[in-house]
């Protein structure tokens, strides 16, 4: 119990922590939005980005032209691309993950999340899929050659949180000595 007890406090502290630093950089921060005038997901994630205090100027003329442009190779390709401090997010690409990367500022292209998968911001529904927030390091880098920047499994978080907390083993004191 105490051990539950600590975890969320230290995982309150954490998510705090976190949300300090992204209110910070989203404050400081415009976001150029690509995408489709009729994409109801894309106007959903600008309103996570904006929910997450960022600026968010959109551009309804699609995105295509503009992924290219910030060397995104089509294998990453999502519904909408956004422009930030030099840095391309194509996709549903979670706020936090932003906001982390802009603190981090690699030497990088961006982030994506390709495809439209179910559960990410903007495509939140009765339906949540496993995906991963890539790290695009080069332009023109394809799906199979990127990183995992962070990886979201709602079921493995499920599988953990419903496994019992293992029993509290004896601790020993001293040796043990056998005879024979």
């Amino acid at each position: 119990m105490k051990r539950r007890i600590s975890n969320l406090l230290m995982g309150s502290i954490i998510a705090a922590g976190l949300l300090s630093v992204t209110s910070h950089v989203a404050a400081t921060t415009t976001v150029e939005v690509y995408k489709s005038p009729t994409c109801g997901c894309c106007g959903k994630w600008v309103d996570h980005m904006r929910d997450h205090g960022f600026t968010v100027k959109t551009h309804d003329v699609g995105n295509k032209e503009i992924r290219k442009k910030s060397g995104i190779s089509n294998t990453l390709g999502s519904c909408h691309t956004a422009l930030i401090n030099g840095y391309a997010f194509e996709g549903h690409v979670p706020a936090p993950d932003i906001a982390r990367f802009l603190k981090e500022k690699p030497n990088a292209v961006g982030l994506a999340v390709p495809d439209m998968p179910h559960g990410t911001p903007g495509m939140e529904g009765s339906r949540v899929d496993p995906y991963s927030v890539l790290l695009i390091k080069e332009r023109d880098q394809e799906r199979k050659d990127t990183t995992i920047y962070k990886r979201y499994d709602p079921h493995a978080q499920q599988v953990e949180r419903s496994q019992p907390e293992p029993e509290p083993q004896p601790q020993q004191t001293g040796s043990v000595m056998r005879l024979k």
